[in-house]
């Protein structure tokens, strides 16, 4: 949950925001969110008109709307370029390990990094200043990447000065009497919601020495652990910590003020006065004036996250999260079914199965957005939009009553049981172990607690006897919110009490990068051969990180079906358009945010294992030669059908050169062909250059009766006439070799004409004939599909060009398509049984069944 600064630094109005509670305007939510496509409604441009039926316009847009090129940047910095390969998996299936596995590797990890950075100090006889987070360089250079994000300027944050811890305390201890949880107190950072966190840690001991896992205080180095998606990872830093007031010689104006005191040791004076002590500190500070356990493990958090602003803002249970490496759940008090049980079971279990911190003001402020008063106080002292630590629950005589904590160390609960009430009596103030005074700790009777505290973070512990089994996968989103066709495969082998987990990336780590969708989680459980599904995620209000449920479940095989809601803010800058802009302006900020962002998304990130790829290949090599088998058919198809066409073609062309050359033997018998023959020049016969070749055969005997003209006189001089080209030397040479003794065998220009036109018409059924046969036989048709067919490599290319094509220009029918991709990880605690967990994503070769909609969904019974 997020609020305002402390009440030494000047309020400011908080507002609703994606990432906390209630956040400042940095945070802030854009103007303009959208799930779905965006349209301005002040002044619309006229939209371009589109032709066509409504519903094909719809089909049309539909169609553009999705990204042609879906994908999310995996890689924000520039590639290695090694020779060295990913090793491929032999098996994608994940398998659990005990909880504390990935703890203790960072813890080991951690230790060997200090000790070689202490050897390296004490060798060159210097005290450690971290390179990677030199907050006093940084300050003195005017760049604040250690305070500000790499979009934004924390305008609010103007630390004066940085010092070393032994510049700092008299007598620096990192613990005095352990870390507890009076300890905490809030800096300048909106970071309440981490402060809460560990005072809620200083309940139960040792849980912050598992966080501060080892130091060298005269080297000036300290090694911390915090849990980021799913594993432990260290975080090592200098002692260098920010200070509200700068330091003598850069004090100019308070410098000549000190300077007109006259006393020989002013400077020492001043620096004992502004910057000694806790209370110099410009963040967290501990109580105590020498305890400096806080402000180190404050200043390791937020170098974890990239700088000071990104945590600024947050929920009480993610912190705990991170410190811990428990599981939060998001309650609503109103929501609460059975209080008889939620305090047996839950809060009756505060600082051993379960840690809670509570906030109010959930959506205090939707009607006057804009009224701010007095710090955010609410009535009867609570701080609105502000996160407590529940410390301790009690059920005495009767009565049930909780302590909490404000994390500033003052600002009390002003109603019954507060200090100095009516309530107290000296009995009551020994049984529950009280001292008045305005320290921010105060006890509250469960009734008023749910009546004051709407929003609720339980955060359950893991001991050694725990498991836990997670997997990684990346998600293309869609516009509408349904259950995606990937799923996860849950494998109990005993019964067992399960914890599952659904989460997505912790995008604080690389704010900035973040692109412009944000996502909202849920699944649901099924077994497998039963109809019904098991369970359904706790629904979360606020909290999107992840989603959980608790339950025990029987040996057996269970599928987790996801939804994604995505909301796309079109005002969010896209991480590409980020790394251009940044990579020469902010180089060493985009790396220290881009090595963030690419940790994480290479979780999803996922090799195909051996057995996965040769049924991919396979099943490609079927596809392949089914379409290759089809292509073949159909190309066979046509170039037989060309090859029946052509050889009709021939056909029919052989016979119209057999009827000319039996014209222009009876011309040349009736001693009409001379004529003709000195008009040709010797080119060869004259043929209607209209002609295209595809006459009818009936046709062609008339056209060559036309040619002879009436009564064998020639052609009509009268009739109109097309233009004519040469008939070709060849054909002109195979047209005159007629027989000379055909003389004797005609009496009259009659008999020849009709001996003629019998003796072609018998020839032309004969050829018809002739070439029916070979057409029904295909004896000489040939094909070759080396030949007659493109190469595969020549198909796919092809098939890619069309694709690129016709993506672009469908892609220009929507301003900015939708493009949502999400990374979701899977964790399974088991207490009993070993749980293993893989990725079923949709192939192509699997029909492809839509789930069944939830009970509740407004369409689920049409």
């Amino acid at each position: 949950m997020n609020q305002e600064r402390t009440p030494r630094s000047i309020p400011r109005k908080p507002k609703m925001g994606p990432r906390g509670y209630y956040e400042d305007d940095r945070g802030s939510l854009p103007p303009q969110s959208v799930s779905g496509p965006v349209t301005d409604v002040g002044d619309p441009e006229p939209a371009p008109k589109v032709k066509g039926p409504p519903q094909k316009i719809i089909d049309t847009f539909w169609d553009s709307f999705d990204s042609k090129y879906p994908g999310r940047v995996v890689q924000a910095l520039p590639r290695r370029k090694s020779k060295a390969q990913t090793l491929q998996p032999t098996t994608n299936i994940a398998h659990g390990e005990v909880v504390t596995e990935s703890y203790n590797r960072a813890k080991a990890e951690c230790e060997h990094a200090v000790n070689r950075i202490v050897k390296e100090c004490l060798r060159m006889n210097q005290k450690y200043t971290d390179p990677h987070f030199d907050i006093e360089l940084d300050l003195k250079e005017g760049r604040r990447d250690c305070l500000d994000g790499i979009l934004e300027t924390n305008s609010s944050m103007q630390p004066k000065g940085v010092r070393r811890v032994t510049d700092i305390f008299e007598k620096p201890e990192f613990y005095k009497d352990d870390a507890t949880a009076t300890d905490v107190r809030q800096g300048n950072d909106g970071d309440c919601w981490l402060m809460a966190a560990i005072a809620t840690l200083g309940n139960m001991k040792g849980l912050i020495d598992r966080v501060c896992i080892t130091r060298n205080e005269q080297v000036g180095v300290y090694g911390f652990v915090f849990y980021r998606d799913g594993e432990w990872r260290h975080t090592i830093i200098d002692d260098k910590l920010y200070l509200r007031v700068p330091d003598y010689e850069d004090a100019a104006g308070e410098r000549e003020v000190w300077d007109d005191i006259g006393s020989a040791d002013t400077e020492e004076k001043y620096r004992k006065t502004w910057q000694s002590g806790s209370r110099a500190l410009y963040f967290a500070q501990c109580s105590d004036d020498n305890e400096t356990w806080l402000p180190l493990l404050e200043k390791a958090y937020a170098k974890a996250h990239g700088d000071y602003s990104s945590i600024d803002g947050g929920f009480v249970g993610e912190a705990i999260e991170d410190l811990t490496g428990g599981v939060t759940s998001e309650m609503i008090s109103r929501n609460i079914l059975d209080k008889e049980r939620f305090w047996n079971e839950d809060l009756m279990n505060v600082n051993k199965k379960f840690l809670f911190g509570c906030a109010t003001g959930l959506y205090g402020r939707w009607l006057y957005p804009y009224y701010y008063g007095g710090n955010g106080e609410g009535s009867e002292g609570v701080v609105t939009s502000h996160a407590y630590s529940v410390m301790d629950a009690r059920e005495i005589k009767g009565k049930r009553m909780l302590r909490l904590r404000n994390p500033w160390g003052k600002k009390e609960w002003t109603g019954p049981w507060s200090d100095g009430s009516a309530e107290w009596t000296a009995e009551w103030m020994q049984l529950l172990g009280h001292k008045f005074g305005n320290d921010g700790m105060f006890w509250i009777s469960y009734d008023d607690f749910l009546r004051k505290y709407e929003h609720l973070d339980r955060t359950r512990l893991f001991g050694e006897d725990w498991k836990v089994t997670q997997k990684w996968t990346t998600l293309q989103v869609p516009w509408t919110i349904e259950y995606h066709r990937t799923k996860f495969i849950i494998e109990v082998a005993n019964e067992s009490p399960v914890v599952i987990i659904l989460s997505q990336l912790d995008d604080r780590y690389f704010r900035g990068l973040d692109g412009q969708y944000k996502f909202h989680l849920q699944f649901r459980l099924e077994k497998d051969g039963e109809e019904d599904y098991i369970v359904r995620n706790q629904n979360n209000s606020l909290m999107c990180r992840s989603v959980s449920a608790d339950i025990t479940l029987e040996p057996g095989t269970y599928t987790l079906l996801m939804k994604v809601k995505a909301t796309r803010f079109d005002d969010y800058v896209l991480p590409e358009r980020v790394v251009k802009d940044k990579a020469t302006t902010s180089r060493l900020k985009l790396l220290q945010i881009g090595q963030s962002y690419d940790l994480a998304h290479a979780k999803g990130v996922e090799l195909e294992s051996k057995e996965e790829e040769e049924e991919r290949k396979t099943k490609e090599a079927e596809r392949k030669a089914a379409a290759r088998k089809e292509a073949r058919d159909k190309a066979e198809a046509t170039s037989k059908k060309e090859w029946a066409r052509r050889k009709k073609r021939d056909a029919r062309h052989r016979r119209r050169i057999k009827k000319m050359e039996m014209v222009r033997a009876l011309r040349g018998e009736r001693g009409e062909g001379d004529e003709d023959d000195e008009g040709d020049d010797g080119e060869g016969d004259e043929y209607d250059e209209g002609d295209d070749g595809e006459d009818s055969e009936e046709d062609v005997p008339k056209k060559m009766s036309n040619k002879a003209g009436p009564k064998g006189k020639g052609r009509d001089k009268r009739a109109p006439q097309k233009k004519k080209s040469r008939v070709p030397s060849g054909i002109k040479e195979r047209a005159v070799e007629t027989e000379s003794n055909k003389d004797e065998a005609w009496e009259t220009e009659t008999e020849e004409d009709e001996e003629s036109e019998e003796e072609g018409e018998d020839e032309d059924e004969e050829d018809r004939e002739d070439d029916t046969t070979d057409l029904d036989s295909g004896s000489d048709f040939e094909f070759d599909s080396d030949i007659d067919m493109s190469s595969e490599d020549e198909s796919e290319d092809e098939d890619k060009e069309n694709e690129e094509g016709s993506g672009s220009e469908e892609e220009d029918t929507v301003d900015q398509p939708w493009n949502a991709v999400c990374v979701v990880g899977l964790r399974v605690y088991a207490k009993d049984s070993d749980v293993s967990i893989r990725v079923v994503k949709p192939k192509f070769w699997e029909e492809d069944v839509e789930p069944r909609r939830d009970c509740d969904d407004p369409v689920a019974g049409n």
